[in-house]
C-alpha cells in the first residue's frame, strides 16, 4: 500500500495550483492551471477537477485541503467575501465534494499562507504570527502556537477589509476605502487609473512601480508613495490591537525590492510606541506557501480511493 500524502489545492484569481506533500513535508508533485474565472463557477470546478484527478491516480491515499479567497460562512455554509466574485453564495465545500467524489477541508487562502509560514517558513520560530497576502487582493491570517485562529465568524485576519478611508474607492465587499483598495495589485492599478482619468494608459501594477522611478511620472510616484504610507498605517493599526511576534509578507507584491525595510520605516512613524521591535519579514516558502498551507489543513482527513 502506498503511504498517505497530503494534497493541497490553492484556488487563486488567476491560477489554481496543486501540490502533493509527503509526511516529511517535501513536495512530491506541483502543478498549476489557469483559473479562467470568466468561464464561471462550473468552469472553475472543472479546472480544479483536472488537477485533482491526475494527482489522485498517482497518490490514492491522501488528505485534501483547499485554500480559497473568502471563507465559508459558519451559519449558511456558503462562500462569502471572495474576490473571485462568481463563487460567492455557492455552497463550495459540498459542491467540490460532489464534483471530486471525496471529503475535503476548505480554508481561506491567506490563512493557508500564514499557517505554512508559521509552521515551516519565516515565522516558524515565533509563537504569534500574522501572515500578510498582497497580490490581486489583500488578506491576512493569524497563527498562535502553530494553530490557526479563525474566530466565531471565521473572519480572523480579514485585514484587507479594515477601512482606511471611508471616502475612498469602492471595494467589491460593498464598503469604500478598504485596505485592499490601496495596497493590493488591483488596488494600485485602480488608484493610478483614478488619478490619470482619461490619460490612463492601463498600466499594470508592476509597470506603475517602474514608472514611479521616473521623475516625469508624478502620478505613479504619488500612487507608490501612498502605497507605502497606507501599508504602514494598516499594519500599525493591526499591531496596536494584537502586537504579533512577527509579520510575514507574502503575495506578489511582497517581492518588491526593499519592501520589508520600507514597510518597517512607515510602521515606525505610525505605531503607538517609541521602541518598535516587531520583525517584518519576507516569506520564506515563495509562492508555494499557499498550496503548502492548503495541504497542511487537510491533515486529519484521510481519503482512500
Amino acid at each position: 500500500m502506498k503511504s498517505k500524502v497530503r494534497i493541497g489545492i490553492d484556488l487563486g484569481g488567476t491560477k489554481i495550483e496543486l501540490a502533493v506533500l509527503a509526511q516529511g513535508n517535501e513536495i512530491l508533485l506541483r502543478k498549476r492551471i489557469a483559473t479562467e474565472a470568466q468561464g464561471g463557477p462550473e468552469h472553475i470546478l472543472e479546472q480544479i477537477k483536472k488537477l485533482y484527478v491526475d494527482a489522485k491516480s498517482a497518490f490514492p491515499i491522501h488528505t485534501l485541503g483547499i485554500g480559497t479567497p473568502g471563507s465559508i460562512s459558519a451559519q449558511t455554509g456558503l462562500l462569502r467575501n471572495s474576490n473571485t466574485v462568481c463563487l460567492n453564495g455557492i455552497a463550495l465545500q459540498s459542491v467540490l465534494e460532489n464534483a471530486l467524489g471525496c471529503s475535503l477541508v476548505i480554508e481561506n487562502d491567506a490563512n493557508c499562507f500564514a499557517l505554512a509560514e508559521a509552521t515551516l517558513g519565516a515565522g516558524k520560530d515565533y509563537e504569534c504570527v500574522f501572515g500578510v497576502i498582497m497580490g490581486t487582493g489583500c488578506g491576512g491570517g493569524w497563527v498562535f502556537n502553530k494553530q490557526l485562529r479563525r474566530g466565531p465568524q471565521r473572519l480572523a485576519g480579514e485585514w484587507g477589509h479594515m477601512i482606511l478611508d471611508p471616502k475612498g474607492l469602492s471595494c467589491f465587499c460593498g464598503q469604500r476605502g478598504c485596505v485592499e483598495t490601496f495596497i493590493s495589485g488591483s488596488g494600485i492599478e485602480r488608484q493610478y487609473s483614478a488619478l490619470c482619468g482619461s490619460q490612463d494608459l492601463g498600466l499594470t501594477c508592476q509597470s506603475i512601480f517602474e514608472a514611479a522611478k521616473n521623475e516625469q511620472n508624478q502620478i505613479a510616484k504619488k500612487v507608490i508613495t501612498q502605497f507605502y504610507q497606507n501599508l504602514g498605517q494598516a499594519l500599525a493599526n493591526l499591531i496596536n490591537v494584537m502586537d504579533p511576534d512577527v509579520i510575514v509578507l507574502g503575495g506578489g507584491l511582497s517581492n518588491i525590492e526593499d519592501l520589508p525595510a520600507q514597510c518597517t520605516k512607515e510602521v515606525i512613524k505610525k505605531v503607538f510606541t517609541n521602541d518598535f521591535t516587531t520583525p517584518i519579514v519576507r516569506h520564506r516558502l515563495g509562492d508555494s506557501a499557499g498550496v503548502i498551507g492548503a495541504a497542511l489543513i487537510g491533515d486529519n482527513l484521510e481519503i482512500s480511493s
